[in-house]
């Protein structure tokens, strides 16, 4: 069975099992697949009513929108463990070993991966929940902010699993080319989802 298709209880307990995965990057999917699902929720709690029929066609673009980046950000959870895996073995290769250091490299690389992916599709959730919060129900945008409050976590924790990958690349030109990627998004939208959360939070 996949990660993706355990029990919420199965799925915590394994991450709080004495095994490297699922882990940090496995939690920061989940959290950015369920931020994704709010979308989805405000928009099913807003179309059909006759208040919001001018948002219809938008409100179903955004939560088609929404529903994909679920589905790529949960499918993530299983990536990450099996970029991860392998890092996790060749931190047991011996020093001085011939090959360790090219095969760390682009283990290093491949474990970065998978949490750059994460960082980029939430941004993407947190555009959308901008939208939702400005056009669905007055009754469901607390899900739109709870929804950018949980993207802005899982980016965060996305990011910190890239440096944590980065910080140990030979190839400095190419980490730091990552990072700087990594940290750019970070403060952009970081920012965004507290203006989105601000917004609603103000409101109520």
């Amino acid at each position: 069975m996949e990660l993706k298709d355990l029990s919420c209880s199965e799925f915590t307990g394994q991450l709080a099992a004495k095994t490297p995965v699922p882990g940090g990057g496995g939690a920061c999917a989940l959290a950015g697949a369920v931020g994704a699902a709010l979308g989805v929720m405000v928009g099913n709690l807003t179309v059909g009513k006759k208040k919001y029929e001018a948002n219809e066609a938008a409100l179903r673009k955004l939560m088609a929108e929404a529903e994909s980046l679920r589905l790529r950000l949960l499918a993530c959870i299983d990536e990450d463990a099996e970029a991860f895996e392998p890092l996790s073995r060749a931190y047991g290769i011996p020093k001085g070993t011939p090959g360790r250091e090219e095969t760390m490299e682009a283990c290093l690389r491949a474990a970065a991966e998978t949490p750059y992916k994460i960082l980029c599709l939430c941004c993407e959730t947190i555009d959308l929940h901008r939208e939702f919060a400005e056009k669905g129900s007055v009754l469901a945008v607390s899900d739109a902010a709870t929804g950018a409050a949980l993207c802005r976590g899982a980016l965060c924790s996305a990011a910190v699993n890239v440096k944590s990958n980065t910080t140990y690349m030979k190839d400095r030109a190419y980490a730091d080319d990552l990072n700087a990627r990594v940290d750019e998004k970070l403060a952009a939208y970081c920012k965004a989802a507290d203006e989105i959360f601000g917004g609603v939070y103000s409101k109520l």
